[in-house]
């Protein structure tokens, strides 16, 4: 079977998708998860929203796009920010599909990426370190620790689904918390 192709020759799949990303069989009804085209092309602002939706929609492969595509169009210093972003919803990925071993390699890969980022001089984009695009990355950061450590001391089993579905963006409630959207 031939794979599908973009006009550069780079590889795509075309083939639908579940809710995890797997590929779906060719040949059976047009169903699956919408895809994140390829070529998408996002902001700093409008990645994390939508990373932010799907994360918390249980959708982490699709927000590792959405966070992919911001780290292949982000400026230098952004980088590592979104690649480590998307290294942990590929954890999250990977836990949802029952892969302990990977998903804590990939929450902790993650979170290193991110730290190292933050540890570079000059703030992304300028903003808050702790806050770009409105991110929380302190939670993000601290969920990714505490669900990597949970997953190998205690293993996937009896997870409940919404321990994996971590948000990059403050809880609403969390305001009071932070400080952060006090008039």
């Amino acid at each position: 079977m031939t794979r599908d192709r973009d006009p550069g020759g780079r590889p795509r799949n075309a083939r639908p998708r579940d809710a995890l990303g797997r590929p779906l069989d060719r040949s059976g009804p047009e169903t699956g998860s919408p895809r994140i085209p390829d070529d998408l092309v996002i902001s700093g602002p409008d990645a994390a929203r939508r990373a932010d939706e799907l994360l918390r929609e249980g959708h982490p492969f699709h927000a590792h796009e959405v966070l992919e595509a911001a780290w292949k169009s982000a400026p230098a210093r952004e980088r590592d920010l979104w690649q480590g972003l998307a290294q942990i919803a590929v954890g999250l990925t990977h836990a949802r599909r029952g892969n302990a071993r990977g998903a804590v390699a990939l929450l902790r890969r993650g979170a290193r990426r991110v730290r190292a980022q933050q540890d570079q001089p000059g703030a992304p984009a300028g903003q808050d370190r702790d806050f770009p695009y409105g991110m929380d990355i302190r939670a993000v950061l601290a969920a990714a620790d505490a669900l990597a450590a949970r997953i190998e001391r205690d293993g996937l089993d009896g997870m409940a689904p919404a321990d994996l579905a971590p948000g990059l963006m403050p809880d609403p409630g969390s305001a009071l918390k932070t400080g952060r959207g006090r008039a």
